[in-house]
């Protein structure tokens, strides 16, 4: 399994740990991932004591991102929507969500991150989009980080690419609480005791639906349309081809802005 999931005697709490199936290192997230964290969160529906899900990659790092190599022409038309799937399910889960971030949370991973409810980071932890330097850009991501960040911070990440610090995230509200690393789910611990423990699961649950409305919406009206403009118009051209061959050839990409 590439997610353990570890459950609070009393059901209040749940921990989803993920990991690539084969190769630890980076968390890459890849379509066997997806489904395996679509198949938990449908089985947390009914959770009716339910108050927080954390998610967290196992190592050092949250994740690189998706998976490269079924980021290409073919794989990416059922790769994707899957992936969109896995986000707004997770911000249909009738909890509060968090994720837990230590070293490099990219891409994808971003993505994931941004769909929770809070982020608690390692104050050395780092969040980019890294998309453009691929020849294409973060889909899910364009559609979140609006809502979280403002539409300034959005553009400047998604085209400029560019992976800024924790401390840099915290500052814009993205990020919830900084801790070093080791000290990071003591952090998530207390905050949980002195908060959502103390409150009823069944308001919470309903709470949840209305804090997540305005990303909700956006993901409603905007991510289906993102997902076309990407598979539909983006895949097709050179360059976006170009850049996924390049990065599995590990050399640079000749673009040809066609």
């Amino acid at each position: 399994m590439a997610v353990s999931v570890a459950q609070h005697p009393d059901g209040t709490r749940v921990a989803l740990t993920f990991a690539h199936e084969t190769n630890a290192k980076g968390n890459i997230i890849t379509a066997e991932l997806v489904r395996e964290l679509r198949a938990v969160f449908e089985d947390l529906l009914d959770a009716r004591q339910l108050r927080l899900v954390t998610i967290e990659g196992a190592g050092a790092d949250f994740s690189f991102g998706a998976s490269v190599p079924e980021h290409t022409a073919d794989e990416i038309q059922r790769v994707l929507p899957e992936m969109h799937d896995l986000i707004r399910e997770l911000v249909a889960l009738p909890a509060a969500t968090a994720a837990i971030v230590r070293g490099r949370c990219l891409g994808g991973g971003f993505e994931l991150a941004l769909a929770c409810d809070f982020i608690f980071a390692a104050d050395d932890a780092w969040f980019g989009l890294r998309e453009i330097a691929l020849g294409v850009f973060p889909p899910a991501g364009s559609v979140l980080l609006p809502v979280r960040a403002g539409v300034a911070r959005a553009t400047a990440a998604i085209l400029g690419g560019e992976p800024r610090t924790a401390n840099y995230w915290h500052a814009a509200g993205v990020v919830t609480s900084l801790a070093p690393a080791a000290e990071v789910r003591a952090a998530v611990d207390e905050w949980y005791a002195r908060t959502l423990a103390r409150y009823s699961a069944e308001a919470l649950r309903h709470a949840v639906r209305v804090a997540r409305l305005p990303v909700a919406n956006a993901l409603d009206f905007s991510l289906a349309d993102v997902e076309q403009l990407y598979l539909a118009d983006l895949m097709v051209t050179h360059d976006a081809n170009e850049g996924v061959r390049a990065f599995l050839e590990k050399r640079a990409p000749i673009w040809k802005d066609e």
